[in-house]
């Protein structure tokens, strides 16, 4: 399950009904979809979008996506600091970015503009859904490790728009992890 953090208010939202109805009051959609006993989330890509294709099919029905794929990345991945570099600065999208995490864990900083800078941090088993336009950047957590179903609306993929004076650099990725959550009480302010 994510957790929010909200630096400007020392605020973390470990509660999964606190998160969806935050995420829900900025236009993000989040939500959880089963990893037991559907697929190895090794399995390769074909295994893995024909075991979410009831999901994948709603996706693509409601939020106009036309394609899936599987992201794979380790610590490893060939030229993996220059593919981060696309994502970890501030920008937005033409289109929905839609990620389900099958392994591994990042952070999507969301900047609202008229609210505080927010993390919200992934993990397997979540479905997060940034609305196009959206100010945001993502980084992976110390592991860098992520393995992840996309879909897009349009068939090239997106592009980014950098914003010229955006705040990423003003923010790190916090990554608290599952570990964090087992000792946590729930909301912190």
């Amino acid at each position: 399950m994510a957790i929010v953090t909200v630096p400007a208010e020392a605020r973390r939202l470990t509660d999964k009904a606190e998160i969806i109805s935050f995420l829900a009051a900025h236009g993000i959609h989040h939500e959880t979809w089963p990893l037991e006993d559907r697929v190895d989330p090794a399995a390769p890509p074909e295994r893995i979008l024909a075991a979410y294709a009831p999901e994948i099919d709603e996706l693509k029905r409601r939020g106009g996506f036309v394609t899936a794929d599987v992201i794979d990345v380790y610590p490893d991945t060939p030229n993996l600091d220059v593919m981060l570099a696309k994502f970890n600065k501030e920008h937005t999208h033409t289109e929905d970015e839609i990620r389900f995490i099958l392994q591994g864990r990042g952070v999507f900083h969301i900047n609202p503009g008229d609210r505080p800078v927010f993390a919200i941090e992934v993990w397997a088993g979540d479905l997060i859904s940034v609305p196009l336009g959206t100010r945001h950047w993502f980084d992976l957590c110390g592991d860098r490790r992520i393995r992840a179903i996309r879909l897009f609306q349009d068939t090239s993929g997106w592009t980014p728009h950098y914003i010229a004076d955006g705040v990423h650099a003003r923010y790190m990725p916090i990554c608290m992890g599952p570990a964090w959550i087992a000792g946590s009480t729930g909301t912190t302010t």
